[in-house]
């Protein structure tokens, strides 16, 4: 045995002691509570931390953590709440809180610091906030529900009804005044936070001391009102002076009320407009001050004379009085607020990100309207969801109507015959003075905006009508941050990227909708068919988890998840009842585990889960299910709609066993080990059932040998193992007897595009879509799309913004670029890299932001050699999968594979190799 030196032993507590320093080689990034920044409305005990790591190492994973929670900034013993210790843990996501329960509407501090296996410390981590919400009624301190005006009980309307004809014609829904609110309050004592609580039916603007508090449109988010209400919190600290200050608030309809008259997909009436406020005051000596909504508030009808989530906003400015938001206006002629019924017991926090304008848009082309004198539209280039905002100088009285849409007719007028006419906005000038305005409680998706009785700047005006000096076309979407970028040398395939990211953007609002015109509704297939392209371009972790609680709530006595959440209407037959919609109740929760980790959304959801599968056998006759709306939209020989070439028994069967086998799992997840059995054996009988029903054996065609009816049950798990490879040969015949052209609807195209990507035909993928000469999606790019269209044909008669049918960007971020994770992988700790590197594209690039941080795959693509760049995030693995047929050509970071020390395995087929890394960096080479 060796014996140190006396120096050396003196030396080695300084050696230990300088090994695990804070160092910039390995630090925290970011941190987030319950998978947000800064979060507000965060429960008082049961809630999560995540962090991302970084290092200049490779192959680092964490060790230890420790997280300090305070109730002030600088961490000291006073302040200090919980401390976790030192917890020797390789977790850095969903690390639960055991400390004691905190307070209601509090805002809390926290930071970390992180250990790594190569025995580096970080820093702590820069510090974060969080703020907890109210959950009782006490904790509201005494704020009621107040409004202008009640709704008559005989004027309530809930569910909607679906395009209302003759039946109810003159009902007195949606005339009621739409009332703004104000109350004054003193702040004498020097203020140290100042937080409000708010929510206002159907959307509200909050203003304080006449600036609006927050940047959200369309809050809260859309709920079904008789069961829940979401209200927002916000810091108001910096907005509150000394002195008197002015709370005001302005009110719409939103889905709460939709008027009867116009247009109206659907006609709801939940109630008047009311709201409910609670501004918290925090004063440095350490008293609390509280401002409530009750009948101290004054009000008045508002500008706003009309507005309809389906047909548009007027709005008279000479109704808005001068000054109304500020303090020391005389509202000695408003009445006082009236106190109403809450609508409904549960009021939560609103949890996802908010509805925001996140893009504003120049205007190109002007053009005159032909059809009308002093029409003028104007051409914004790209259709998406938003609003507008306008500048114009008139005289006082003066009224500009403008109306929105996707399309335009051959004259130039706007064309809205596909999306919901008539939707239109009107503004009433007070002034002769330049004046600015933009809708509040309303959107609709447009390209082109038709301006009529004005006149744009510049051009003559011998009428002397208003002037147009501005006008602006504003995107608006959830504001959830961006996790994903793809890239490719391919034209058509960055066109056709672009094409779908625009229609996921405009879909995506408090609701997952189909369009942001027509319908604004949360049709529920789309969510999992189209969600892994979602996912990949943004995080979905809230939005998702409000969809699910959505489910939960409409759920029906018997069991059905209906077709769209929040279920404003009840369609009724196939339109409500779809097993490949209500299947989402049992999907979506799956995914969230999948992509986050988080098993909470699938313990909450399990009961609807169990439920919805009852539902489906009781309507199964031997297990085989034959109603809903089937591969909606596939490409047949008659006008889309209800499928046309796959039987409706077949996809809703399809979909019914992956329900059942995905209970299976989770039931073992959840340590259900009954009900997994039970599940597996369910799973089993309605596999039997399947393939007698639809496989031919013979001919190893399912059904009507459509691309849908071969694709489903390949990647469902419904072909035999020992046909597989027949049935895959199968599918690949019928598209190349088609001359690749594409016929897969809504339900069909998502397994399509699956069962080729996993049977390694990704060059088929590329034929069937490089192209734009048969309907598709660079058919509706050639006939001038912006966004993805409802139909593959990009008909003129039905939506040209709509979301479904864009699952081939799921292939460009995991085929193409070749970013996903392992089979069984959770949360992307387990990341798979394997890119179809097709001769016909030169260049791929795609990077995602996983749990644990950002995922890159870029390669390039030569007659000689493959290159591709791989990034790993810190605390996860990879299995890179490279198309390398002989060891010897195949380098690493310009050594050979074989001695670079990293671990490899080659395929039985030889046509692969698998390299299996940790975090960091790493260049391949493989030489052709």
């Amino acid at each position: 045995m060796k014996i140190l030196s006396k120096t050396a032993l003196w030396l080695l507590p300084l050696l230990l002691f300088a090994f695990s320093q804070p160092n910039a080689e390995y630090r925290v990034i970011h941190t987030s509570v319950d998978n947000m920044e800064n979060p507000t409305g965060v429960e008082l005990e049961t809630f999560f931390f995540s962090w991302k790591l970084d290092a200049t190492e490779r192959q680092v994973k964490q060790s230890a953590y420790q997280i300090l929670l305070a109730d002030a900034e600088d961490f000291s013993k006073a302040h200090l709440i919980w401390d976790s210790k030192k917890i020797k843990q390789e977790q850095s996501i969903l690390i639960p809180y055991k400390g004691p329960s905190l307070q209601p509407g509090r805002t809390y501090n926290w930071k970390i610091r992180s250990w790594s296996d190569k025995g580096h410390a970080s820093d702590w981590s820069a510090v974060a906030q969080f703020t907890t919400g109210l959950f009782t009624e006490a904790d509201w301190k005494g704020a009621e529900w107040i409004a202008y005006d009640q709704m008559p009980p005989e004027n309530r309307l809930v569910p909607g009804i679906h395009h209302p004809g003759k039946a109810y014609r003159g009902k007195d829904l949606g005339f009621h005044k739409l009332p703004i609110f104000r109350r004054e309050f003193s702040r004498q004592k020097p203020l140290k936070k100042a937080m409000v609580f708010v929510t206002g039916l159907g959307h509200y603007e909050l203003y304080l001391n006449g600036e609006q508090v927050g940047n959200r449109v369309l809050a809260p988010g859309w709920t079904h009102y008789d069961a829940e209400v979401l209200y927002n919190i916000f810091d108001c600290t910096e907005q509150i002076k000394s002195g008197t200050n002015a709370l005001a608030m302005m009110l719409g309809n939103g889905f709460f009320v939709v008027p009867n008259s116009r247009y109206r997909k659907v006609m709801t009436g939940y109630g008047n407009p009311m709201l409910k406020c609670r501004l918290q005051l925090i004063y440095e000596d350490g008293t609390e001050e509280n401002i409530v909504s009750d009948t101290n508030w004054k009000t008045i009808p508002g500008p706003i004379t009309y507005s309809s989530m389906y047909s548009g906003e007027h709005y008279d400015s000479r109704l808005e009085p001068d000054n109304w938001q500020l303090a020391g206006f005389n509202d000695r002629d408003w009445q006082a607020a009236i106190r109403v019924p809450a609508p409904c017991e549960e009021l939560k926090p609103e949890r996802d990100y908010p509805v925001e304008v996140t893009q504003e848009l120049s205007h190109g082309e002007l053009y005159a309207n032909q059809e009308q004198e002093n029409s003028w539209t104007y051409d914004f280039e790209q259709n998406a969801s938003g609003m507008f905002r306008v500048r114009v100088q008139g005289q006082p009285g003066d009224t500009i109507r403008l109306v929105p849409g996707e399309l335009i007719f051959d004259s130039y007028a706007v064309n809205q015959k596909a999306t919901g006419r008539t939707h239109d906005y009107s503004y009433v000038l007070k002034s002769n003075k330049p004046e600015i305005w933009q809708p509040r409680f309303t959107y609709y998706g447009f390209r082109y905006i038709q301006v009529d009785r004005a006149v744009p700047a510049g051009k003559e005006n011998p009428d002397e009508l208003p002037v147009i000096l501005d006008l602006k076309m504003l995107h608006m979407r959830n504001a959830m941050p961006e996790t994903g970028q793809f890239a490719t040398s391919h034209p058509l395939f960055s066109q056709i990227n672009d094409l779908i990211r625009w229609a996921i953007n405009s879909n995506v609002q408090s609701v997952v909708t189909d369009c942001p015109h027509r319908e604004k509704l949360g049709w529920l297939e789309q969510t999992y068919l189209m969600g892994g392209s979602i996912h990949y371009n943004y995080d979905v972790y809230g939005l998702y988890k409000k969809l699910v609680n959505d489910m939960i709530v409409a759920q029906t006595d018997e069991g059905l998840v209906p077709a769209i959440v929040p279920e404003y209407v009840r369609f009724g037959g196939d339109f409500t009842d779809s097993p490949e919609w209500g299947s989402a109740g049992v999907i979506v929760p799956w995914l969230i585990y999948k992509w986050y980790g988080d098993q909470s959304v699938l313990r909450k959801a399990w009961p609807m889960m169990e439920a919805y599968v009852a539902y489906l056998r009781d309507r199964s006759e031997d297990h085989i299910v034959s109603h809903g709306l089937g591969d909606w939209y596939d490409l047949g020989p008659e006008r889309p709609g209800y499928s046309q070439l796959t039987p409706k028994s077949l996809t809703a069967t399809a979909i019914y066993f992956y329900d059942v086998q995905l209970l299976s799992k989770i039931a073992e997840l959840l340590g259900k080990h009954e009900a997994q059995r039970e599940y597996h054996n369910w799973a089993e009988a309605i596999k039997t059932a399947f393939n007698w029903e639809f496989f031919d054996p013979k001919t190893k065609i399912y059904s009507t040998g459509s691309q849908t009816a071969i694709s489903m049950p390949l990647v469902l798990g419904l072909v035999a193992e020992e046909d597989r490879a027949e049935v895959e040969a199968t599918l690949v015949r019928s598209i190349e007897n088609s001359d690749f052209a594409l016929t897969a609807g809504d339900v069909g195209f998502h397994f399509l595009v699956k069962a080729l990507q996993d049977s390694g035909n990704g060059s088929i993928i590329y034929r069937m879509n490089a192209r734009d000469d048969v309907p598709g999606y660079g058919y509706q790019l050639k006939k001038g799309a912006t966004a993805l269209t409802e139909s593959w044909q990009a008909l003129e008669v039905v939506s040209n913004n709509h979301l479904m049918l864009g699952h081939i960007m799921e292939w460009f971020y995991n085929g193409l670029a070749g970013i996903g994770q392992a089979a069984d992988g959770v949360a992307y700790k387990e990341i798979v890299i394997q890119p179809q590197m097709l001769s016909e594209i030169g260049y791929t690039e795609g990077s995602f932001e996983t749990p644990y941080g950002s995922v890159r795959s870029a390669w390039n693509r030569t007659d000689s050699r493959i290159e591709l760049e791989v990034n790993i995030p810190v605390n996860t693995t990879a299995t890179v999968v490279l198309p390398a047929t002989e060891l010897s050509k195949l380098t690493v970071d310009h050594l050979p594979l074989s001695a670079s020390g990293i671990r490899f395995e080659e395929d039985a087929s030889g046509e692969h190799i698998r390299v299996f890394v940790g975090s960091g960096e790493y260049g391949f080479v493989v030489s052709l």
